[in-house]
């Protein structure tokens, strides 16, 4: 498959969340929404595809003191730069364009002080939207085109202990039918009705008792502060609730949000929460830890300590931490047990980490990959994000995108209805009319985010947004 890419362009416009969502050292009121459009040259053909992410401060660089909008402006400078290198290159694959822009946004990041993670970020847009574009060019989904090996993916040349094998042969045989939504429990979310200071009138539910009613919610992310004397009265609540609430069973993951500087601070944190009342049968529904350490330290055994000497430690995972093609297996040879997928970290890279994963497991050892979010919405990036999930077999995937935005209400009439009309197993019309997530029995269909060329199947008109960057060969 020759391909070239001809133009690119970067359209934004900004949102503001139904309810506060604390995470970590930040609280989301407002935020941009970035799309990432790349015109390229497939087969003679001319194609467009589409990505798309929030701009979340706080995330990609979890600095306290530096100013949102710095960071803003940060996330929109490492896109605009991955969307200059892009125009003009040609490869005769997807993989082989991806892997040259990666190591040269990498190379540039690290000559301007970028943080890896950040710089990833940029590259990682770009390959989505090309991707979508070859998997038009090849009317094929996304899933289908790995494993007939169309995109030209070497998982050798990401991790070395995968030369020679295939996507085919080490990822699931076909995409998941649904996916469990995990929902986020976050830091200032109203646990019951009793709770909440400002109602809101949307339709849709606030509490997280009036959630798991509406939706039939059993998987659970809950973020901590790292603090036992905020934490520890509320995972009480929390576990009252949920055995309360979901008599069928309940399961849930811990987001330690970077909140500790060593094994030994978060053993001591674990130990104390284990010794709680009530709190041993609570943990026995844990599925991971995720990124308990600050990225500072959590992948330096010299400065954090050893987590293969915890003996008995909870399954713990990498995220923020998971920064480059090296931090998984980094973070296996250190006692960790995987690592999450985000779109925005990359696809491909997500992909042969899955396939190492997976390599390790027949090999009989316990391994994990979780899926996360980035408060994803549609009318692109959650679609994509959910066909990668489906696509890697991943069952259990933190969804928080349809809590904390009140659907789709905030774009234009026509994506609303191109969403609804595309994908009616994902989407259902909200009582005012705009879309919201159809969830049932705690989980959402993937059904026709898998079929899609590569989750959105339709071209979304991004002319209604703010063009702030455009690039031509």
């Amino acid at each position: 498959m020759g391909l070239r890419i001809l133009q690119t362009e970067l359209h934004v416009t900004p949102l503001r969340t139904r309810m506060p969502f604390r995470y970590g050292i930040a609280t989301m009121t407002e935020v941009p929404l970035a799309f990432v459009s790349v015109h390229a040259e497939i087969e003679g053909q001319r194609l467009v595809g589409t990505a798309s992410d929030l701009l979340p401060p706080k995330w990609f660089t979890k600095v306290p003191d530096k100013p949102l909008d710095q960071e803003v402006a940060e996330m929109e400078r490492v896109i605009r730069h991955a969307m200059g290198l892009a125009v003009g290159r040609d490869a005769d694959n997807v993989f082989q364009l991806w892997r040259g822009l990666y190591e040269d946004q990498l190379a540039w990041a690290k000559a301007e002080g970028l943080p890896p993670l950040l710089a990833n970020f940029g590259t990682s847009l770009v390959e989505r939207a090309l991707i979508e574009a070859a998997c038009r060019a090849l009317q094929h989904p996304f899933g289908s085109a790995l494993r007939r090996e169309q995109l030209g993916v070497e998982l050798g040349a990401i991790h070395e202990a995968l030369r020679g094998s295939t996507c085919e042969a080490l990822l699931p045989p076909a995409p998941l039918a649904a996916t469990h939504v995990r929902h986020t429990v976050g830091l200032g979310d109203p646990l019951t009705e009793a709770d909440i200071t400002a109602p809101l009138d949307d339709g849709l539910p606030q509490s997280l008792s009036a959630s798991i009613r509406t939706y039939g919610l059993s998987h659970f992310k809950i973020k901590v502060t790292g603090q036992a004397d905020a934490d520890f009265p509320r995972l009480d609540e929390l576990a009252g609730l949920l055995g309360k609430e979901t008599p069928r069973g309940f399961a849930f993951s811990l987001d330690g949000n970077e909140q500790f500087r060593g094994w030994a601070a978060f053993r001591e944190y674990w130990e104390a929460l284990r010794a709680r009342p009530g709190m041993e049968a609570f943990l026995g529904h844990l599925m991971f830890v995720e990124q308990p350490l600050h990225r500072d330290v959590a992948l330096d055994a010299g400065q954090a300590g050893s987590l293969a000497d915890w003996q008995g430690h909870p399954p713990c995972i990498i995220d923020e931490s998971d920064a480059t093609l090296e931090s998984l297996p980094e973070a296996l040879a250190l006692g960790y047990a995987g690592t999450s997928h985000k779109n925005c970290k990359g696809i491909f890279k997500g992909v042969a980490n899955a396939c190492l994963l997976r390599q390790q497991e027949q090999g009989g050892v316990a391994r994990l990959m979780s899926g996360e979010d980035l408060c994803t919405i549609g009318p692109v990036a959650l679609l994509q994000d959910l066909a990668v999930m489906g696509m890697l077999g991943i069952g259990s995937v933190e969804r928080n995108g349809h809590h904390y935005h009140a659907g789709l209400s905030q774009l234009p009439k026509e994506a609303q209805e191109q969403v609804l009309r595309h994908h009616p197993d994902l989407y259902r019309r909200s009582r005012a009319g705009w879309p919201t997530m159809r969830i049932e029995d705690g989980r959402v269909s993937l059904a026709s985010v898998s079929a899609a060329p590569f989750g959105t199947g339709f071209e979304l008109d991004v002319e209604p947004f703010e063009r702030v960057a455009v690039f031509e060969a």
